[in-house]
């Protein structure tokens, strides 16, 4: 074919993104930026956070019982290692329903604040991009 074609395909220089993005460990736990999806959400979220405390609590409740109440100061470092990263999964699930970060606040309102659960636990992904960054891929 020639090189000006009618039947040639338009070129275009629009850049086209995967429409994916999928984030680290490290990302998940400790930043507030991005989207992750429900399974990330019950997995790393709820499993993976009750797990690490029950740890925790094991380890740090043996060391008590061996060298007295003073261990449990280290605990004070773990458990807020522990609310960051519930924080920051808590904030990027909100963000894959296209929602601030703050709505994070709405589950310290009694009865009110059941709608955080629903509302991050059940409810599924937005499809496509948003202001808080591309569709979340697969894990």
């Amino acid at each position: 074919m020639s090189e000006n074609s009618p039947y040639d395909a338009p070129e275009s220089d629009v850049a086209v993104s995967s429409g994916t993005s999928k984030l680290s460990l490290k990302e998940i736990y400790f930043s507030f930026k991005g989207r992750i999806p429900r399974k990330v959400f019950w997995i790393h979220g709820m499993l993976g956070m009750i797990g690490a405390s029950i740890v925790i609590g094991i380890v740090i409740g043996g060391l008590a019982a061996l060298i007295g109440g003073a261990a449990m100061i280290l605990l004070i470092p773990f458990y807020i290692a522990l609310v960051w990263a519930g924080l920051a999964i808590s904030i990027k699930r909100w963000h894959d329903r296209n929602k601030s970060g703050w709505w994070v606040l709405i589950g310290l309102v009694p009865i009110i604040g059941l709608w955080a659960i629903i509302e991050t636990g059940f409810l599924e992904t937005i499809p496509g991009d948003n202001e808080y960054g591309p569709e979340p891929g697969e894990y």
